[in-house]
């Protein structure tokens, strides 16, 4: 097993054998993909469950999943121009459908008209791209026979089924999982990232959590299979990335008075497999004051994208990537290998801190000044971030003869001087060069 950083030990909440998390605490921005059957119905990764469709009726998008337009090496290429440094993509969701060419199940890409393993030129395009890998896969499974309905399976309400599935057995379903698990981090080389979704034992009916899951066995398996690996926090046992889903949490996130490892996960349109009539779409302005929110609360941010059922992505989320990834190559150094700040932003911004640059991101632009508190004597150098052009700032105490114009300030007080007209980049970042 990788050493694990001793920052991280003493900073952190952070088990000592759940991988090193170094280069994801760099990182700061990953590209989270939704894609299963459920593209084909087109209205939303849950809609079996929402409409409580029947196994035998679901099959119809099973019969009718042909990808013909999949290429992974352009939804690489994205990620990579988008800013992304790693990906997450559901190896198989709640319905049950898996992605590769598992042993365990027929319910498989491979006995689609599309005859492929598509999690495979997926690994290999993101990696190629240098993008790190990770897997989702949902504990859940809705089409296993031995798969035991509960409060949330879509047949929750149909009693003669719910009657015929009365004797399934969760130690065969657990028997499946765990061998699901072990191909994953067997067949596909090193795995960044392993993210779970999800446990629900205080749910309702039969709700499910670790002891269902045996998630301590199963954890003991993953790292004996893939030692630096991280997981997430979703087998239930109360420790892993943290993930927060489709909030922002108002300040960084604690355990034991520690912060802990976390990531927001948000997706562009509220749905996070393809809805084709969901209009629901941030803008990105938006997503990009999401990303900076969250890096400045010491988070990273998983972002999600749902291709179709002919394997693309649709121009809506194409041009919020594109517009992502243009504010990144500008302004990327405030985001990866920073953090949240020990000092207060003003009204209206963000602060994210790397070393000895501390960024101030200016969500809605002022006129004249932004006034700092705290930074009276620290600063050396202050310049905008997108074209390094300089960028005044004053810290004496007292107003000079001309009162009506001159800059009011408090001690220990720093004025920024702006320009009235807003730079042409989507959220303005200015770079403080603090002294050593």
């Amino acid at each position: 097993m990788t050493e694990i950083n001793e920052k991280i030990h003493s900073e952190y909440e952070w088990p000592d054998h759940y991988g090193n998390p170094d280069w994801f605490l760099h990182d700061r921005f990953g590209l989270f993909i939704h894609w299963g059957l459920y593209s084909l119905a087109a209205r939303h990764e849950w809609v079996m469950n929402r409409e409580q469709i029947h196994p035998d009726h679901y099959n119809k998008y099973f019969k009718h999943f042909e990808p013909d337009l999949y290429d992974p090496a352009k939804w690489a290429k994205v990620a990579k121009e988008a800013g992304m440094k790693y990906v997450v993509v559901t190896t198989k969701h709640h319905e049950g459908f898996a992605l590769w060419d598992s042993n365990y199940t027929e319910y498989k890409a491979t006995n689609t008209p599309i005859r492929k393993d598509l999690l495979a030129p997926l690994v290999e395009a993101f990696r190629k791209e240098g993008l790190k890998i990770g897997f989702y896969h949902s504990l859940i499974d809705w089409y296993h026979p031995e798969f035991p309905v509960d409060c949330i399976h879509p047949q929750r309400e149909d009693e003669a089924f719910k009657l015929a599935a009365s004797g399934r057995d969760m130690a065969k379903y657990r028997e499946f999982l765990h061998g699901q698990v072990r191909e994953l981090l067997t067949n596909y080389g090193k795995i960044d990232y392993l993210w779970f979704d999800f446990s629900y034992e205080d749910r309702g009916f039969n709700g499910k959590g670790a002891k269902d899951w045996q998630s301590e066995e199963l954890e003991k398996m993953i790292f004996e299979l893939q030692p630096d690996i991280l997981l997430n926090d979703r087998l239930d046992l109360g420790r892993g990335v943290t993930t927060p889903e489709q909030y922002q949490p108002k300040s960084n996130v604690q355990k034991n008075g520690k912060p802990l490892i976390w990531e927001a996960c948000q997706t562009l349109n509220g749905s996070w497999g393809y809805d084709r009539d969901n209009l629901n779409w941030k803008s990105s302005e938006l997503l990009i004051t999401m990303l900076i929110d969250t890096v400045s609360k010491g988070g990273n941010l998983l972002l999600n994208i749902g291709p179709n059922g002919r394997g693309e992505l649709d121009e809506k989320s194409l041009t919020r990537l594109q517009e992502i990834g243009e504010w990144m190559r500008l302004h990327s150094r405030s985001i990866y290998g920073a953090t949240e700040s020990q000092y207060k932003a003003p009204l209206d911004c963000r602060f994210t801190q790397r070393g000895n640059r501390l960024y101030l991101h200016v969500l809605h632009w002022p006129f004249r000044t932004i006034h700092l508190t705290g930074l009276a004597g620290k600063i050396s150098y202050a310049q905008f971030l997108h074209d390094a052009s300089e960028v005044f700032f004053h810290e004496y105490e007292k107003p000079d003869v001309f009162q009506h114009t001159a800059f009011k300030m408090e001690p220990g007080e720093v004025v920024i001087e702006l320009p009235t007209t807003k730079p042409n980049v989507v959220i303005p970042v200015i770079e403080l060069y603090l002294k050593d």
